[in-house]
């Protein structure tokens, strides 16, 4: 077969170029078999010829069918004729009888020409393989195999540490992992343009990958009140701040119920370094919890740090820090406040606390010393609580007559500011300054000494307010 006939060729054309001879062979073959059925009484004398074959009978239990075939020299004429006959051999099983013909029986020019047609009895196969679908399935057949050299990542590991400074089982990722690179030289092949399968020659690192790395907590104590170091925490007892997590080592302060701390370290589940008003040292854990395991600890928290500034020397010219729901809360439901004067005037006193920046609960409690709970004869009839204006000589005639208890508590407020709680020059309301005619300083018993003539007066009133923070 002439090398040029594929030249250029695709192998799925040569598989349709079969499938068509295979058709011609085909309709050849039966005209051929045709005319063998007419011809076998009449030349039976011709293949007597043949000794080794003229004696051959079929056997009737493994042949079911004889046909006569002609066979010739004359080659069918189709290009890639070596491949016709891969197929003619897949199609048709030819047995010559039940022996098998000698090499001298078929040499022999005297028996046999080869330049002459001979008809043979042959033994059709009925179970012929399948030769067009095995045509059709392979004509639309296309397989490429191609070599590429591809980058590809290298995946990064995760690795585990164990920290007892976070909450049991809490994860937390420390170094981000990246992940390495290769290059990968690899034979793709594809069916129909369909990728089937790779095989890898050989791989180059390029970069190495980098670790994931992740902390994972083991502290049960953290875990249970739900907290991290640089947290705030507070007291659930009072406790002793101490040097060395030792229940023996040397106190360095005493810390009452509800005040916070900020956490440091953890250096077992047992204890813990903390550092209170700027002094470190170190707390038993369970005397400690969190805003998260006990939500009602930030506000007592802050309760806490309002009462503890109350003492008899606290400055009057500082607000109390109390809100507007505390002063609510304080003058609510007062047993001795029988016509509600106070609680109606709560948020009074709150805004002027903001106002002149005096305490508010001072000047309630004033109020309440001087009215006696708003019920004497000047607080009903002139709307005056702190009997302002008033001489010994002549109290109830020279006292101040106002509209509404507001209108008293306000003015009071501006003159206690400008005259008595705060050093001269102090800018107070109104872009105005503090005068100072009566200052002595900003304590209760400094105002004593040139607001009232009783000696005894600062503490009087330091016992109403002591009542009232008392109500939060």
């Amino acid at each position: 077969m002439d090398n040029k006939d594929f030249s250029g060729r695709k192998l799925t054309d040569v598989f349709k170029e079969l499938e068509q001879a295979r058709y011609s062979y085909e309709q050849e073959n039966l005209i051929s078999d045709r005319k063998l059925r007419n011809k076998t009484e009449k030349k039976k004398d011709k293949i007597s010829k043949v000794s080794n074959i003229s004696n051959i009978k079929p056997n009737k239990e493994k042949i079911k069918s004889v046909h006569k075939v002609k066979l010739s020299k004359k080659a069918i004429p189709i290009s890639g004729g070596i491949l016709l006959l891969l197929v003619i051999a897949s199609v048709v099983i030819v047995t010559f009888s039940n022996s098998v013909m000698s090499k001298d029986s078929l040499a022999s020019s005297d028996v046999i020409s080869m330049n002459e047609d001979v008809e043979v009895d042959v033994e059709i196969n009925r179970h012929r393989l399948n030769a067009h679908n095995i045509i059709v399935s392979n004509a639309s057949l296309e397989t490429v195999k191609e070599q590429v050299v591809e980058e590809r990542d290298i995946p990064f590991e995760t690795v585990e540490q164990q920290c007892s400074y976070l909450p049991k089982d809490e994860k937390t990722t420390i170094q981000k992992g990246e992940v390495g690179k290769k290059d990968v030289t690899v034979v793709k092949t594809y069916e129909n343009g369909e990728f089937k399968e790779e095989n890898i020659l050989s791989e180059t690192k390029t970069k190495d990958f980098l670790p994931e790395i992740i902390t994972v907590g083991t502290s049960e104590f953290l875990a249970k009140i739900k907290a991290h170091l640089n947290d705030t925490l507070y007291l659930t007892s009072d406790s002793v701040l101490r040097k060395e997590a030792s229940d023996t080592s040397d106190e360095v302060a005493k810390i009452e119920k509800y005040i916070d701390v900020k956490l440091l370290e953890l250096p077992s589940e047992d204890w813990c370094k903390v550092s209170y008003d700027s002094i470190e040292g170190y707390l038993p854990t369970k005397v400690l919890t969190s805003a998260a395991a006990t939500p009602t600890m930030p506000e007592n928290n802050r309760i806490k740090k309002i009462k503890d500034k109350l003492n008899i020397e606290m400055p009057l010219n500082k607000p109390s820090g109390l809100t507007l729901k505390d002063y609510q809360k304080i003058f609510k439901d007062l047993p001795n406040d029988k016509n509600d004067v106070f609680e109606d005037n709560a948020k009074v006193f709150y805004e002027v606390e903001q106002e002149y920046k005096i305490n508010g609960i001072f000047l309630a409690s004033l109020g309440i010393h001087e009215s006696s709970w708003a019920t004497s004869q000047i607080s009903k009839d002139k709307k005056n609580l702190f009997g302002y204006g008033s001489y010994d000589s002549t109290p109830y005639e020279s006292s101040y007559d106002f509209d509404t208890y507001e209108e008293g508590i306000v003015l009071v407020a501006k003159v206690l500011t400008k005259y008595y709680i705060n050093p001269p020059g102090t800018k107070i309301y109104d872009n105005e300054t503090a005068v100072a005619t009566y200052y002595n300083g900003s304590t209760l018993e400094a105002v004593n000494q040139r607001y009232a003539s009783d000696e005894d007066w600062h503490q009087k009133v330091f016992s109403y307010m002591e009542m009232l923070y008392n109500r939060l």
